[in-house]
């Protein structure tokens, strides 16, 4: 039998996360951490480790998928693998991204009120009162609403992947996923470069 290492349990994290950021969504700020560490290992030479060994939500799928049996297993479409795709991906969730930062400093300007609100796939808007219990600064709330909005959405997609193709389909475009490869592949570039520069190539 394989021996388990500390970080096999880190889908415990994942659910975790999600159920804090339901009861209070301060918690959602906790998951910048699943944002920033890939970068992090990948910058420093770690390339796509953190998605291989240390994500909770990729380990999340794979034991509803594969070890409770909620996965149909098809065979994940090329359509999710194909470069256009998965870097087309990536902008549009920076995009959404780069809208829920200028949402935070437009309530740090002053210039837009608070919104106690999650958006669901980026259109469906859920009330979430009941989850801002604490009193933080305004922008820091706003900033908490948005990104447990992104993280939500974002699950719940790789919970329908899980469902109707392999249970860690959504990795295939996982928006860090993409990042991290990038990261790597531009090292891995300037490395050779590098290389070919002491060689007198």
């Amino acid at each position: 039998m394989e021996k388990k290492h500390w970080y096999d349990y880190l889908w415990i994290f994942s659910l975790v996360y999600l159920t804090l950021g339901f009861f209070n969504i301060i918690f959602a700020w906790l998951g910048m951490l699943c944002m920033v560490i890939p970068i992090i290992i990948a910058v420093f030479g770690g390339g796509k480790a953190y998605c291989h060994r240390y994500c909770g939500r990729g380990q999340l799928f794979n034991l509803i998928g594969n070890k409770i049996g909620f996965s149909f297993k098809h065979k994940t479409p090329a359509f999710f693998k194909s470069k256009w795709f998965r870097y087309g991906f990536l902008v549009f969730f920076m995009t959404m991204f780069g809208v829920m930062l200028w949402n935070t400093y437009l309530v740090f300007a002053g210039a837009e009120s608070l919104k106690q609100v999650v958006t669901l796939l980026w259109t469906i808007k859920l009330p979430w009162n009941w989850a801002y219990t604490v009193t933080v600064s305004p922008w820091a709330a706003q900033f908490a609403f948005g990104f447990y909005s992104i993280i939500l959405t974002s699950t719940l997609i790789g919970l329908l992947m899980m469902l109707l193709f392999k249970p860690r389909s959504w990795c295939v475009y996982c928006p860090m996923g993409t990042m991290t490869q990038l990261i790597t592949q531009c090292k891995s570039k300037n490395s050779a470069c590098v290389t070919c520069s002491q060689k007198g190539i």
